[in-house]
């Protein structure tokens, strides 16, 4: 597992960084077959119930899912990238949004928010916690700042396949779900939209984006429960600004 998820943030890292205006989309998918091809891995999502993409990337009002083709990324845009890889027979799943140059300051700031919401859930990632305490932080933290979680979708365990129980809501109840334990290695993804959490489903059947057409936010790390606290697999080895 610590292998699988080093490459996907190494492959997530080297894709965050080619983020410019005038790229399409598909390029972006493109570049991520050839740094999969290189490293020895294969996408998680290639398949994946006929998922098209090697990964998937989400501009702006799309929350998740977006499959890369002609859409052009501009100045101001939001870039959202999801990597799952699997290798030796194991998934590393990471998620990172990317600010492409100068954005709205409101922007800006949904996006410092999910990052941060995303750190302090994974402090709670120590056994003797239960699930429910992950979702309801992330649930409290973004409704008080005046967004909306995403119900449809959630983060996960991962292990030997990409979507494990437990399922990890981003909203919930304090105190409940299964028990966190050492030697789970879970997914924790919030989603947070800028207004309405209600999304809706594109034509071509994957891309989920938000109801009243403002911006979301994604972020995700697969994280290791040790006997005391979380180990952050996916954490990136270098620290791209925004």
């Amino acid at each position: 597992m610590r292998d699988a998820c080093r490459t996907a943030s190494d492959i997530l890292q080297e894709l965050a960084a080619m983020i410019a205006p005038g790229i399409t989309t598909g390029e972006v998918d493109h570049r991520a077959a050839q740094l999969m091809s290189a490293a020895g891995v294969r996408s998680a999502f290639l398949g994946y119930k006929k998922f098209p993409g090697h990964i998937c990337i989400s501009l702006n009002e799309e929350v998740v899912h977006g499959i890369g083709g002609p859409r052009t990324i501009a100045y101001g845009d939001v870039v959202k990238m999801d990597v799952g890889i699997i290798r030796d027979g194991w998934v590393g799943d990471n998620a990172t949004s990317v600010a492409v140059g100068i954005i709205d300051p409101a922007v800006e700031r949904l996006l410092t928010v999910t990052e941060e919401i995303l750190e302090g859930a994974i402090r709670l990632v120590r056994p003797g916690n239960r699930i429910g305490d992950i979702s309801h932080f992330i649930q409290s933290e973004a409704e008080k700042n005046g967004y909306g979680v995403v119900r449809e979708f959630v983060g996960h365990g991962v292990g030997r396949r990409l979507h494990e129980d437990p399922q990890i809501p981003n909203f919930g109840k304090r105190g409940s779900g299964p028990k966190i334990k050492p030697g789970m290695t879970l997914a924790i993804e919030p989603m947070i939209n800028m207004g309405t959490e209600k999304v809706r489903i594109l034509q071509d059947k994957w891309t989920a984006v938000t109801a009243d057409g403002l911006p979301s936010a994604h972020f995700e790390h697969t994280v290791l429960v040790t006997e005391t606290a979380a180990e952050v697999l996916t954490w990136p080895r270098k620290t791209l600004s925004r």
